[in-house]
């Protein structure tokens, strides 16, 4: 088995990373051989800590070449990288580094890190240190602004392919949020799988949108594409105005993004000229559903095949993905299991549901984590006796195998005993032309249990009203399925990774006498 430091190349000379230029800075190019020489640096400095073997270290930073850096230093060297989103408030910092027990957290500036810097002080056993490149070089500084040495031919550690190399938490949306450890092992092999799946090589080129602190981006977007000696160009901020532009000079080929990413690209101006345009070999789409509709905005825009995936981070990242051409791509499908990867649907007992019927959709492979941390409870629950991972997915496959996912089985709508898919009603409201964005979700009901809301966005200079929408829905689904009520609001509430959370825009939007124009 391979750990990430045996995938990664190191004597290249082509590009690694690209950053592009800001108002302040030039455009940044650092090749394999560069990247390598600056992590070796970094890992002397990591030696001189003595730190404990297996130690996790907050790497609380945006997209940057800082960020790799710390990242690929901690992993090589034995310790735990625990990337954390560097907007966090004070509280969140103070949970998340006690939870992972941190000796150690980087920030890119202090000056604007002051709820770590906070968070930090109030525990008073974290060492934080401010991580900044000048120049293509790495620097780092203590609490109090001196620059540290890089100790010259210092004794460092290295790891094993069954060292943990990252830990992510949970989103949390139905309680405290879990500890995912994943191996050397399991990220080595969700990388091959990524690899293998969209033929990636040295020719490609990936942009990379997603955050580095979320295993989207950091697997797929990221280490998958240095892998195979293809470079990545790493924005600062995703900006839809200045994507198409960098995507364009840095010679990317593909990118991979969840579908809100998609719906903001979509909203913006079209990247080609006549026939001229980028190379877009693939658009690839994961971390929650996307609407065929929007599918076909995306193919149709862009000129480019859009491939969706299925993804966890208990799984690190990929478990099912459609082909892309000449392979078959389903819509409305999430693909089939990819590599190593076994994926099967099973009912409460754990055993396989014949094909075509619903049941709980579960994974087993050499990618998936071998347990939470720190919490045997959920550990009980969330295997099978054979092995199988429980996603929390509720979904069909095909005589192809095709995944199919009609819903989360919590999320699930029971609707008077009458089980809705949040997910069906979704699509069918973002095929709607004045709709930009729609979630439905469930809300205590007197009567049947649980009744239907819904929530929309419409698009900039379009109308549609409460009567409109549900008398498109109701040409599309059975009567008990179209919402109740339905809420317009101007923003939708979403995660640091663009995701929407049903739990959460249910709490935002339902109360008894809510109006059915909502602000938030």
């Amino acid at each position: 088995m391979a750990t990430l430091q045996s995938v990664i190349p190191a004597t290249s000379k082509t590009s690694a990373i690209i950053v592009p230029p800001t108002d302040k800075t030039s455009a940044v190019f650092v090749s394999f051989a560069d990247l390598a020489a600056q992590i070796t640096s970094v890992r002397s400095f990591l030696a001189s800590l003595n730190l404990a073997p297996g130690s996790a270290v907050a790497i609380a930073l945006p997209n940057t070449l800082e960020f790799a850096i710390l990242f690929f230093a901690v992993t090589y060297s034995g310790y735990v990288a625990a990337p954390l989103n560097p907007m966090l408030t004070q509280a969140e910092f103070e949970f998340y580094l006690a939870d992972l027990e941190c000796p150690i957290a980087f920030v890119s500036k202090f000056k604007e890190r002051a709820n770590v810097i906070n968070a930090v002080e109030k525990g008073g056993s974290v060492a934080v240190f401010e991580a900044e490149v000048l120049n293509g070089k790495v620097g780092i500084k203590t609490g109090t602004g001196q620059a540290v040495a890089f100790p010259a031919n210092l004794a460092v550690t290295t790891s094993k392919a069954d060292d943990v190399a990252l830990v992510l938490h949970t989103s949390g949306t139905t309680g405290r949020p879990k500890i995912v450890p994943l191996t050397h092992a399991n990220l080595t092999t969700s990388i091959s799988n990524i690899v293998q799946t969209y033929k990636l090589t040295s020719a490609d080129r990936s942009m990379l949108v997603m955050p580095l602190f979320h295993v989207h981006g950091l697997l797929c977007g990221f280490l998958a594409a240095l892998s195979v000696q293809s470079g990545v160009i790493v924005p600062p901020r995703f900006s839809a105005s200045t994507f198409w532009k960098e995507y364009v000079d840095y010679g990317a080929t593909w990118y991979t993004a969840v579908p809100t990413i998609h719906q903001i690209l979509l909203k913006g101006p079209a990247p080609f000229v006549g026939k001229k345009g980028p190379t877009v070999r693939f658009i690839r789409s994961c971390s929650s559903a996307l609407a065929p509709a929007t599918m076909k905005q995306l193919e149709e825009r862009f000129r480019a095949p859009v491939v969706e995936a299925y993804a966890m981070t208990e799984a690190s990242h990929q478990m099912t993905s459609n082909d892309i051409p000449p392979g078959q791509r389903k819509v409305g499908s999430v693909g089939h299991a990819q590599g190593v990867v076994e994926v099967s649907i099973l009912d409460q007992e754990g055993k396989e549901v014949p094909i075509g019927s619903e049941g709980e959709i579960c994974v087993r492979g050499a990618n998936v984590t071998k347990g939470y941390r720190n919490n045997e409870a959920a550990n009980k629950t969330s295997y099978t006796a054979e092995g199988y991972f429980r996603t929390g997915d509720q979904g069909k496959m095909d005589s192809d195998r095709y995944v199919y996912i009609t819903g989360r089985i919590k999320e699930l709508i029971n609707r008077g005993g009458e089980k809705i898919s949040p997910l069906e009603l979704d699509a069918i409201m973002l095929e709607h032309p004045a709709v930009a964005e729609a979630v439905s979700f469930a809300v205590p009901d007197d009567l049947y249990g649980q009744e239907v809301h819904a929530a929309i966005v419409i698009k900039p200079n379009a109308k549609l009203t409460e009567s409109e929408i549900k008398e498109f829905i109701s040409r599309k689904v059975a009567k008990f399925k179209v919402p109740k009520k339905v809420y317009f609001t101007d923003i939708m509430p979403k995660t640091a990774t663009g995701k929407i959370q049903r739990k959460n825009i249910s709490e935002k939007f339902f109360q008894k006498d809510a109006p059915l124009k909502a602000k938030l």
